[in-house]
């Protein structure tokens, strides 16, 4: 009797898995849940939102078979295992979910979400055919060490383009819907998953977690050592909004590429023509010291946000970059052509904010050339062939609010009329610019910075009144040019002027005494400036306002007159000159008791003899080191 019962049990719990015996314990084909210790409470979530209206809202969870335990897994607590294909395929119910969450133990972590198990099926028909009972959890694991990461947020996602939602076949949404008839269905019946589009594919060594943000999802490769980095932003992914949407592939970029939230950087990555970019959220776009030569009108179509543009150092012309190529950017703020071929200014965005034309070959500017540019605030056309016979006297006219103006190293020989009247920085230098006429700055009444630097200016060429009368004029740059003295009728506010590499042989009396409140910074090193050039009353009208005065790299044979009227001096430079003494009351007064406000004298490379030196003659200074006095000019000869 016993022979014959035992093959009946055995043939009856194998055939009838919904039988008594099999009630009794799980299946040990089944992964099971951890089960609830006795005497803890657990916690109910409140029900989560569907996003696509699931009315129980209940969140599938993540498969683990075959998964190892780390330590990230044990901070959720996984309610419920996925079912068996042998239950599946007898239509077993569904078993409820676990009675109990416990909250995630570290602050941050996000719980995942799975995928629907249509969705499921097409993930893993990368892991070599494996059913999805045996394929490994790695990339749905990682997704949830990502969204653990801060930093991993700051990495977006180029928006892809998008084609129209596929028809036919109901497909679970991303909050999980149980075994709803689009999927379990679906696969009982034999239909193949969808395959990826050319160009998803990963390659081999690379795992990728996929990060879900708002406006779409990014692909992040990771590289040996566990470390990531920006993927090349091709084939298609599935956001959490986007399900059974099918996305077109887009142009990979240079692996060297940096990828942020809103940005691109390839630079210097031999690139030839612009990607066909498409993503409403990219803000600044880096192609600099490419090999990019054309643009055509359709390049930025898909960048309506764009607002930081930088085509610097590239081989662009007149005929590759399209009139209308940036016609569509309707937000955009700096615009940076730097180094190419350009010889016409081409059409722009009105706005615009910053415009960098620098090292082209423009032929000129005209009264067109910055139309409806009236927000424009900064213009640098540096280094181009500008001259004062291909400069319209309207092409600054529509640059109501312009502020920065540079022209240098062009071939300038006057200040171009009609600059904008809200210009208040404006760069001539290394142009060849003779003279300042009366009327060349009379619009321009906010100017505060004036830099004529590198030029051919004499003082004889300079009007009486050319400048005198700029109220904001503060800085004014006059270095490298053939001025023999310091120029008459400065501005009144001025507070610095740079005046080195001339020929200023002396320092004219009362030259800055019509200063209010005086300078405070002057400039005369390299230059021919003998002692018998400067005055006592050379520096009359800079006793108080007087910080640093630099004389040094000239020919003065003995510490200049006048300056112990500056009782607001702080650096006096007189090195690289012929001094051979340091006579007492020339830099301290030693019949007062009050200490000098110096900080800093030079005194070296001249011709003293320190042992001939006044014991008083830096008695007012209160440091000692602040006095250089070493090396004077001989002493490594004889030494």
């Amino acid at each position: 009797m016993k022979s014959m019962l035992l093959p009946v049990l055995a043939f009856w719990v194998g055939c009838c898995p919904g039988g008594a015996l099999a009630k009794q314990g799980p299946s040990l084909r089944e992964p099971t849940a951890p089960p609830t210790p006795l005497g803890l409470p657990t916690l109910q979530p409140p029900p989560l939102p569907s996003p696509l209206g699931t009315p129980n809202g209940q969140v599938q969870p993540i498969s683990r078979n075959g998964g190892r335990d780390r330590p990230e897994d044990r901070q959720l607590d996984w309610p419920q295992a996925w079912p068996t294909s042998k239950e599946v395929a007898h239509g077993a119910p569904a078993q409820p979910l676990a009675p109990g969450w416990k909250a995630p133990a570290r602050p941050g972590l996000v719980q995942r979400k799975e995928s629907p198990p249509a969705a499921w099926e097409q993930e893993q028909s990368h892991n070599k055919g494996l059913s999805p009972a045996q394929a490994p959890p790695q990339a749905t694991v990682t997704m949830g060490v990502e969204a653990a990461r801060p930093w991993a947020a700051k990495f977006r996602p180029l928006q892809t383009i998008r084609a129209p939602r596929a028809k036919g076949g109901a497909v679970a949404s991303e909050e999980g819907q149980g075994r709803k008839a689009g999927g379990w269905e679906a696969k009982r019946r034999g239909l193949k998953p969808r395959k990826p589009l050319k160009g998803a594919s990963r390659q081999p060594g690379q795992k990728k977690a996929h990060s879900r943000g708002h406006s779409g999802s990014s692909t992040l490769e990771t590289t040996g050592r566990g470390r990531k980095r920006p993927g090349s932003r091709r084939g298609y992914r599935r956001g959490p909004a986007d399900l059974g949407i099918m996305e077109q592939p887009m142009p990979s970029l240079p692996a060297s590429c940096l990828l942020a939230q809103a940005a691109i950087a390839c630079s210097n990555v031999k690139m030839k023509h612009v990607p066909a970019l498409a993503d409403p959220g990219l803000t600044t776009l880096y192609l600099a010291e490419n090999e990019i030569a054309k643009i055509p009108a359709h390049t930025f179509l898909g960048l309506p946000n764009l607002e930081w543009l930088d085509l610097s150092k590239n081989k662009l012309d007149a005929r590759g970059l399209h009139p209308h190529a940036f016609k569509n950017l309707t937000r955009l703020k700096r615009l940076n052509l730097d180094g190419n071929s350009l010889s016409t200014v081409p059409a722009l965005p009105t706005s615009l904010q910053e415009l960098k034309l620098n090292d082209n070959l423009l032929q000129g500017l005209q009264h067109s050339s910055f139309r409806g540019l009236s927000q424009l605030l900064t213009l640098e056309v540096e280094g181009n062939q500008l001259h004062d016979g291909n400069i319209s006297p309207l092409a600054f006219q529509p640059l109501h609010n312009l502020l920065y103006l540079r022209l240098d190293r062009n071939r300038l020989r006057t200040i171009p009329p009609g600059l904008p009247a809200s210009l208040q920085e404006l760069h001539l230098g290394a142009n060849v610019i003779e003279e300042v006429t009366e009327g060349a700055l009379n619009r321009s009444r906010s100017l505060s910075v004036l830099v004529l630097s590198n030029n051919r200016l004499q003082e004889d060429r300079l009007a009486p009144r050319a400048w005198i009368d700029l109220p904001k004029l503060e800085t004014l740059d006059l270095s490298h040019n053939q001025l023999v003295h310091v120029p008459s009728f400065l501005p009144r506010g001025l507070r610095r002027l740079t005046l080195h590499h001339n020929r200023i042989e002396r320092i004219p009396g009362y030259v800055f005494a019509h200063m209010k409140p005086g300078l405070e910074f002057l400039h005369l090193s390299h230059n021919s400036l003998r002692a018998d050039g400067i005055h006592g009353v050379s520096f009359l009208g800079l006793r108080a306002s007087l910080a640093e005065l630099l004389l040094d790299h000239n020919q003065l044979q003995a510490v200049p007159h006048g300056l112990l009227g500056l009782k607001g001096l702080q650096v006096l430079r007189l090195s690289h000159n012929k001094i051979r003494h340091v006579p007492l009351n020339s830099i301290c007064d030693t019949r007062v008791t009050q200490d000098s406000n110096l900080i800093s004298t030079h005194l070296d490379n001249n011709l003293i003899d320190r042992r001939r030196i006044p014991p008083t003659a830096f008695s007012c200074i209160r440091a000692y080191h602040s006095v250089v006095l070493q090396p004077q000019q001989g002493e490594g000869e004889g030494s």
